[in-house]
């Protein structure tokens, strides 16, 4: 079915194949409603006070907790991560609104500075209005509050086109938002085509725009902006190295390595994918990685016991297992996994890859999806070089028991937005979150998402 065709979203379980809901898709008469309804709460919204906007971006943050055991049954229901990981997706979402109640008026409050006249400046962030996201499946909540609470505390208004096949967790949020007090209209989800998709991004009273995708969606999403002359952010994919030194603690360097990979069924633009090992102790790692990789089971998400579930889509898991049958061809090695399994439910395995090089995809691009890749390093300064060897550069990881060298290997030498040593980690709510190159551009988190759409004013009283 084409998209001019297209009259309904479909949300698909992936554990089961079968159909959850169909929701009918706007008109291109609601969905320009939609945009001048949510620059007129807006225009209300931005003369509330920093303290204010706290007080109901807190109360959100309340508001999912007590949603928790609803939104993260149907965030898996809808998507495949495990039950727990949901759970664990609204806990940080929280935390996220907590910090930036709290945070956000000290970051965004007015700077003054004295002018070389002696007269007096002041530089103001004002909010501009509309802002526009265009969000993915893999964290349904965290994707959306990434943005949106930033902006929101910054006095913006919030547009939200989520992935297909998450759009009920999509309603489900601007429920909770105004349940929490947020004025209506203020956050709305917008349930449209890409065709009507780039109509708002043209749209007169649409100011920013922000992505999380693909690097080739942001190509295409940052020259639509570009040529209407609004900002963008772009949240893109990666290929993240974790670099395991000679003196590293293997046990340690594995474990974190496989919940690097698996976590949130491998569908993380920040997870663990390269794994560059140091020859001296290449052999003992990749041995005990694939021991502990050939332990993890798919399954039901809701399933306790299930390590991994279910791929988000059925054309995701065709990619992936095109990705790995494409870099065996080119040399690369299954050490185990790799096998399309049979049944109901868009599974795949936990599967490792030895013998990667460049020009495999293993090596060269994003394996969305619970595939490792292993790669051999001369040493340290080879290890270094093969983790820069990338067009992407969001995240990645440093295994060593002298933490001092292990810093200043993340701060000198990694081209990456985030880099983290001695585990796996993802966002915290008070560290830039962003990457560089083929990644994206602009940051979220810790204060720098509240300035990415603000008019940074600046107001002169000049010494007569």
């Amino acid at each position: 079915m084409s998209k001019e065709a297209q009259k309904e979203l479909v949300t698909i379980n992936p554990t089961t194949g079968k159909v959850i809901k169909k929701y009918p898709l706007m008109t291109d008469k609601q969905a320009d409603e939609a945009v001048e309804k949510c620059h007129k709460a807006f225009l209300e919204w931005r003369m509330v006070s920093h303290k204010e906007r706290g007080k109901i971006i807190k109360a959100i943050g309340k508001e999912l907790k007590e949603n928790a055991e609803e939104l993260s049954k149907l965030m898996t229901n809808e998507m495949g991560k495990l039950l727990k990981q949901s759970k664990q997706e609204i806990e940080l979402c929280a935390g996220i609104c907590d910090w930036t109640a709290a945070n956000g008026p000290e970051n965004l409050k007015d700077e003054e500075r004295e002018l070389p006249d002696g007269g007096k400046g002041i530089i103001t962030n004002s909010p501009i209005g509309v802002i526009y996201g265009i969000q993915p499946w893999n964290f349904p909540v965290y994707q959306v509050i990434r943005y949106s609470i930033a902006n929101l505390m910054a006095g913006n208004g919030i547009l939200l086109k989520h992935a297909e096949n998450v759009t009920g967790t999509g309603l489900m949020l601007q429920k909770i938002y105004e349940k929490a007090g947020l004025p209506k209209n203020l956050f709305t989800v917008l349930k449209i085509t890409h065709e009507q998709s780039d109509k708002i991004i043209k749209h007169k009273l649409v100011r920013g725009v922000t992505l999380t995708g693909s690097p080739d969606a942001g190509r295409a999403i940052a020259k639509k902006a570009g040529a209407a002359l609004k900002k963008t952010v772009m949240e893109l994919g990666s290929n993240d190295a974790y670099i395991v030194l000679e003196d590293a603690d293997l046990n340690l360097a594995v474990k974190m390595c496989v919940q690097g990979r698996i976590y949130n069924n491998g569908e993380t633009c920040v997870a663990a994918k390269r794994f560059v090992v140091v020859d001296k102790v290449y052999d003992e790692f990749r041995d005990a990685y694939v021991e502990q990789m050939k332990k993890i089971k798919h399954g039901d998400p809701t399933d306790k016991d299930s390590k991994i579930g279910p791929m988000a889509r059925e054309d995701l898991r065709e990619t992936l297992h095109e990705q790995v049958e494409k870099s065996v061809k080119k040399g690369a090695k299954i050490l185990c996994g790799g096998e399309m399994p049979k049944g109901k439910g868009f599974f795949y395995p936990a599967t490792v890859l030895d013998n990667v090089k460049p020009g495999q995809p293993a090596y060269d691009d994003e394996l969305f999806g619970p595939v490792a890749s292993l790669i051999r390093a001369k040493d340290e300064e080879d290890a270094m070089r093969i983790a820069n060897d990338s067009k992407y550069g969001l995240g990645g990881g440093i295994f060593s028991k002298n933490e001092k060298k292990a810093m200043e290997l993340a701060s000198k030498h990694f081209d990456t937005g985030m880099v983290f040593i001695n585990g796996f980690g993802l966002a915290q709510p008070n560290m830039p979150f962003g990457g560089v190159k083929d990644s994206g551009y602009g940051r979220e988190h810790g204060g720098f998402g509240m300035k990415e759409f603000v008019n940074e004013k600046a107001i002169m009283r000049l010494k007569n």
